[in-house]
């Protein structure tokens, strides 16, 4: 088995993104690996910003994406604060793409040996319809996958497997 060096968090900022970057650091810092914590801003949110540009309105792609890393890493260092990793450690890169495709191109260029993230809760006709980005990694990554539960979300299945 090949050692697992590094370590990729995809980050949606979601509630449970604080857990899944604990968790990751917790498998990191006995395998002394490095973090590589990925953000994705997805194309369909450019493409309205776009239009929306489009209509007159004083907003552009360059400005949107500058606003949203703002926000991004101002949350990154907040659920950093009391994270016992080093930062020199971790690295932190947001892109811009369809987040499942962009997500797995990172994974492979930067050859992480290891993902670990969460899985969103969608309802079940949305995700029938949409699929999901976790789902989409765990289907065509040839990379390990560790699928983090948060408490929540550990007692709701936890509810439907025991019925």
């Amino acid at each position: 088995m090949k050692p697992v060096q590094k370590i990729m968090v995809p980050l949606a900022f979601s509630p449970i993104s604080k857990g899944i970057l604990q968790y990751a650091a917790g498998l990191a810092a006995p395998l002394d690996a490095d973090l590589l914590l990925v953000s994705v801003i997805n194309e369909r949110d450019i493409e309205a910003v776009q239009v929306i540009s489009s209509f007159g309105y004083k907003v552009d792609e360059e400005h949107y994406i500058q606003e949203i890393e703002k926000q991004r890493i101002n949350m990154l260092e907040e659920m950093m604060s009391d994270l016992d990793f080093p930062e020199e450690r971790i690295h932190f890169v947001l892109k811009v793409g369809k987040p499942a495709r962009v997500l797995l191109k990172t994974a492979v260029d930067e050859k992480v040996d290891m993902i670990v993230m969460g899985v969103k809760a969608k309802s079940e006709l949305l995700h029938a319809f949409t699929g999901s980005v976790a789902d989409k990694l765990f289907h065509r990554s040839p990379i390990t996958i560790v699928s983090y539960r948060d408490e929540h979300t550990a007692e709701k299945l936890l509810k439907k497997v025991n019925g």
